[in-house]
C-alpha cells in the first residue's frame, strides 16, 4: 500500500469501503486527486482508530461506497 495511486483507482480497488488517505493531493477545491492507501475497511470507526494509531500527519478520509437517499451530510 505504498504505492500512490489516482482517486478512481482508489475506487476501483477499495469500493464499497471507507478508506485513509496518507499524504493526499488536491485540487483547489480540496477534491482528492491520488495518495497512498494507509488502511480500509468498511467500519468507519475503525478507519479512525487506525488514523489515531498511526498519526499520518496529513490525510483524508473518504467513503466509497453509496449514500442512503435519505441521508443528511452534515460537515
Amino acid at each position: 500500500m505504498n504505492r500512490i495511486l489516482k482517486m478512481a483507482e482508489i475506487e476501483a480497488e477499495y469500493a464499497p469501503d471507507w478508506v485513509l488517505i496518507g499524504e493526499p493531493e488536491t485540487d483547489d477545491g480540496l477534491e482528492v486527486i491520488s495518495g497512498k492507501i494507509l488502511f480500509h475497511s468498511p467500519d468507519r470507526d475503525e478507519v479512525y482508530r487506525k488514523a489515531r494509531e498511526l498519526q499520518p500527519g496529513r490525510f483524508a478520509v473518504r467513503y466509497l461506497g453509496t449514500w442512503p437517499e435519505n441521508m443528511a451530510l452534515v460537515l
